[in-house]
């Protein structure tokens, strides 16, 4: 519905910060696979401090006593993070071993899978007693003894090593294929362009797990709620202003918030239905799958496809249904709120929807190519 010139910023901008980037996912297992965490780095001028840990291999211990461990205090965060390496017994990293925090306090306990290299993060963690639990095929479940995390604490784990199992130990290990997706979704809400525009909707972690329906909506919502995603309309509507831009908005306050309501209305409706409302209809991902390997040619290819064809929940192929009817639909519905003057029918609208569909294929190749490198809050160990 936007002139030349705006719309081309607005376009601009979606693209290269992915605000409201609609994307697509590759191909995940069907059945519970291994699900794999990078390991935050320990900040510069800080020294990672081991804690000592007695694992129990048949059952729990009795009321250990509480062993102290070397912590690092974060002045900026009250939460913490609890990060380690699961090995067998040989030294090798053992990838999908399944670790998750018992806390004593009976709070929901949280589970993860370890990646390629062994390893573990838990962030967002507040302070309390806990204990850790291991759980891998052919090994012995191990539980460490209790362990205690301080406020801001940055807690990191001796190296966990399983032995071959030798006999039956059951150990209560509680968690679903939600409770990882909620943890992968906690760290790509942490990704930012720059450190400060909103990257939620890339996984660069191949194999995670697909999102329900009120993941997808919570998702959606933090994004259209981000400060960042505001300021932007914002600064349209000043530009359109200016330029006197929809000029049945007329001039004054009352004509930016209506610039503004808007520009920032085309965001909001877009986003809602082609990354919550649609791919919760058709079960499909509306995440963009970070590539990272092959040749530039095939990594452009995939880029560009995700377009036009996404992963559904269920595991197969299938046409993106989300996203190219979600562009049709968040088109035909700003005729309801821009200027009577500037509705040029259904031809603009199946001209807008087209184009918002290309700028899905280049905002992809934008994310392939560039937008890792200039993103912080990406993990540093993705799955290939």
């Amino acid at each position: 519905m936007r002139n030349t010139g705006p719309f081309l910023l607005t376009t601009l901008l979606c693209a290269m910060f992915s605000t409201y980037a609609r994307a697509q996912t590759l191909p995940l297992q069907s059945d519970l696979a291994p699900f794999s965490y990078p390991i935050n780095s320990t900040p510069p001028g800080t020294t990672r401090q081991v804690a000592t840990l007695s694992p129990a291999h048949d059952e729990l211990p009795d009321a250990p006593e509480q062993q102290s461990a070397n912590f690092i205090l974060s002045d900026q965060q009250s939460a913490g993070s609890i990060t380690g390496t699961v090995v067998d017994p040989s030294g090798a990293q053992v990838e999908g071993a399944l670790v998750s925090i018992q806390f004593i306090d009976s709070r929901p306990q949280r589970a993860i899978a370890t990646d390629s290299t062994g390893s573990f993060n838990f962030t967002d963690v507040n302070p309390g007693t806990f204990k850790i639990a291991v759980v891998s095929t052919g090994f012995a479940n191990w539980v460490s003894s209790a362990l205690v995390l301080q406020k801001g604490q940055l807690y990191e784990l001796p190296t966990i090593m399983l032995q071959l199992s030798s006999a039956t130990t059951n150990v209560d290990v509680n968690f679903t294929r939600h409770d990882i997706a909620e943890e992968q979704v906690s760290l790509e809400e942490k990704q930012r362009v720059l450190g400060v525009f909103p990257n939620f909707y890339v996984s660069y972690n191949w194999d995670a797990v697909p999102l329900s329906s009120g993941q997808k909506f919570r998702l959606a919502l933090r994004t259209a709620y981000d400060p960042v995603s505001i300021a932007i309309p914002a600064i349209i509507a000043g530009v359109e202003q200016s330029q006197n831009t929809f000029s049945g908005y007329g001039q004054g306050a009352a004509g930016y918030f209506k610039r503004f309501g808007a520009s920032y209305g085309d965001g909001f409706i877009g986003n809602m239905i082609g990354n919550a409302i649609l791919p919760s209809v058709f079960h499909q991902d509306p995440r963009y799958f970070y590539k990272g390997t092959g040749t530039i040619r095939s990594r452009a290819l995939y880029a560009m496809s995700t377009a036009f064809i996404c992963k559904g929940d269920n595991g197969h192929w299938q046409p993106n249904y989300s996203f190219i009817l979600g562009n049709f639909a968040s088109a035909g519905l700003s005729n309801l709120y821009y200027p009577a003057g500037d509705r040029n029918g259904a031809g603009l609208t199946i001209s807008n929807a087209l184009i918002d569909t290309a700028s899905g294929a280049a905002s992809s190749l934008i994310q392939e190519f560039l937008i890792k490198k200039i993103s912080r809050g990406v993990p540093k160990n993705p799955i290939p």
